[in-house]
């Protein structure tokens, strides 16, 4: 007699990452171990042409209960979700804020700093100082260092960073509570762009938010840079991408410029564009000529969408 063939159990299907919630696991695992108010942090805006980078933060402590239904990864939600999800947060958490630096301090002091001080600003709107920070990304780029980040902005009351950092690598995927930092960090600066664009309309930025786009590349080359530009970058139309522009003279120098202690000690060697002056005076954190900026000079080129 044959013997029936062995039937073959079905393979377990496998849910895809970007249709899995996020939850408080590791969140819970900490408040376990005795962590207490937890400050979750995530960037929005990292990798635009133009804007400022935007940095939410929400405030938990260890009797929070699950995050809204609906809360994900702010890249995977429509605007129109997003929007509806943001009050629903601000009543979720203990307290909320997004912090912002602008394209002017992002050219001065590099996409790193900036997202520190945006972080920074954002942790200064809360009502009371967190214990410890989950911060989105493998990079902490928020913890205090002797010797980096001595900017000299006139802001004493602002947070900085003296508490336990954990890093997690596409923790707006994993972690309710950077989920929901995302959203509040990219509905604001998505109206903030917005409204920009009414100021700029050559440059689509009611669509792209800022980011690369074709629109956005073209306009750059028939109009140039505006006055929210991130002009130390690799903005289109510089080496050799495109031809580049007559009103463009000296634009590419603009990085090394903003190296420079002083700035004005050169003025016969460039001629800018109106929208993207020379930084003036001496640079924070004791730079020199031909000195890099800390950890931000591989960061100063047109990145990923965020």
């Amino acid at each position: 007699m044959r013997k029936p063939a062995a039937v073959r159990k079905p393979a377990a299907a496998v849910k895809p990452a970007a249709a899995r919630r996020p939850t408080l696991r590791y969140e819970r695992e900490a408040w376990r171990s005795g962590a207490g108010l937890l400050a979750a942090i995530d960037e929005v805006g990292r990798g635009a042409l133009a804007g400022p980078v935007s940095v939410g933060v929400v405030l938990l402590s260890s009797d929070t209960k699950p995050a809204p239904l609906g809360v994900a990864d702010s890249k995977l939600l429509t605007p129109q979700a997003r929007e509806r999800l943001v009050p629903r947060i601000r009543r979720w958490a203990l307290d909320s804020a997004v912090g912002h630096a602008t394209a002017v301090e992002i050219d001065r002091i590099g996409i790193i700093a900036a997202l520190r001080l945006a972080a920074e600003r954002a942790v200064s709107q809360l009502s009371a100082e967190p214990e410890w920070v989950l911060l989105d990304g493998n990079h902490d780029y928020l913890s205090v260092r002797d010797g980096l980040f001595d900017w000299g902005f006139e802001e004493p009351d602002r947070w900085r960073c003296r508490v336990p950092v954990r890093t997690l690598i596409k923790g707006d995927m994993k972690c309710s509570s950077i989920a929901a930092a995302s959203v509040l960090a990219k509905t604001e600066r998505d109206r903030i762009l917005i409204g920009l664009a009414e100021q700029y309309p050559h440059y689509g930025f009611e669509e792209n938010k800022a980011y690369s786009s074709p629109q956005h590349h073209a306009a750059l080359l028939e109009h140039g840079p505006c006055a929210i530009h991130r002009c130390s970058w690799n903005l289109p139309g510089r080496d050799g991408w495109f031809d580049l522009p007559s009103s463009w003279t000296g634009l590419i120098e603009r990085s090394r410029l903003n190296r420079l202690v002083e700035a004005d000690q050169l003025p016969e060697l460039l001629e800018l564009p109106e929208g993207c002056p020379p930084v003036r005076g001496d640079l924070p954190g004791g730079l020199t000529v031909g000195s890099p900026m800390g950890e931000n000079g591989p960061m100063m080129s047109a990145g990923i969408a965020r």
